[in-house]
């Protein structure tokens, strides 16, 4: 009687610890972004990521200690950039990761020669490419499951949710102005914006406004400058990267052309960092509530 009551005990207390520490054991199956099954036999204990966004998100989920590696634009949170590398985004170096001996490796299917790679090899290899703001939500839920931290992705998941909904609730009924985002100004009788499909248009309309650029045919495009002209925004968000903006406010309005439009006679021209609109990971919500800000600052006083 003695042994079974021992045995219970030890039970309960394994139980509570899992129920505590989030942690069980991995799925048998997993189906990632392109709709691919990854079978996973255990916990991932060894996770390399050459995605930012991935990366980002793992550290929210509390798992920076099994990044074995990832790439060299990995530079959020602080201690990403300490990992080790295995080269850029853009040219993951393939031997480097093999090296690491991962046990899973996540990307957003932009090599396509890493998933044929590694899956050649046996090498776990999950896309986590979501397409929308719903598709982020899923996909730090469908970490939180591969990684055993389900109970840390529901709460961030839950936080997430709760601030895009009060930003909605915030600005519903508000007027709409017409936001021009400026990705790349590099020809500036063509710049680069945002349209359909890209993250920084949902936000620009979840924010309480309308992309002047929302009929487009791509989520990327060039707009001529009598498009630009015609459309005549009120605001105009320039990105920037590492807190620089190619083009300054002060360049943009000597600019022939721009001078006329009136979010450049009004000085409605902010500048935005571009990792807080175009990255899929936590600190979207954040951009959403910075572009709120600067579409309705009446609605957001302290």
């Amino acid at each position: 009687m003695k042994r079974i009551c021992l045995l219970v005990l030890s039970i309960l207390l394994v139980a509570a610890t899992i129920a505590c520490t989030g942690t069980t054991s991995a799925p048998a199956t997993i189906t990632d972004d392109w709709g691919r099954e990854i079978h996973l036999e255990t916990v991932p204990q060894r996770i390399v990521s050459h995605v930012p966004s991935i990366t980002e998100t793992l550290f929210a989920l509390g798992l920076g200690d099994k990044i074995v590696g990832d790439s060299e634009y990995c530079d959020y949170p602080e201690e990403a950039k300490t990992k080790p590398k295995v080269g850029g985004y853009f040219t993951p170096n393939i031997e480097a990761i093999v090296a690491l001996n991962p046990d899973l490796v996540l990307t957003d299917g932009y090599v396509p020669e890493l998933i044929t790679k590694l899956d050649s090899l046996g090498i776990p290899l999950a896309v986590i490419a979501p397409k929308d703001i719903n598709g982020i939500l899923r996909n730090i839920e469908l970490l939180g499951n591969v990684t055993g931290s389900q109970k840390e992705a529901t709460e961030l998941t839950g936080d997430m949710q709760k601030r895009i909904d009060a930003v909605v609730n915030i600005v519903s009924g508000a007027s709409r102005p017409m936001v021009f985002y400026v990705f790349d100004a590099t020809d500036t009788t063509k710049p680069w914006t945002v349209g359909p499909g890209s993250f920084v248009d949902a936000l620009i309309s979840l924010a309480g406004g309308e992309n002047v650029a929302a009929s487009a045919s791509d989520p990327w495009i060039q707009f001529n400058m009598e498009q630009l002209v015609n459309s005549n925004p009120d605001i105009i968000l320039m990105e920037s990267s590492h807190g620089t903006a190619a083009l300054s406010p002060s360049q943009l309005k000597e600019l022939p052309g721009w001078q006329n439009l009136t979010a450049v006679k009004e000085d409605r021209i902010y500048i935005i960092d571009g990792d807080l609109v175009n990255l899929s990971g936590p600190r979207i919500v954040q951009g959403l509530e910075e572009i709120a800000k600067i579409l309705h600052p009446e609605l957001f006083k302290d």
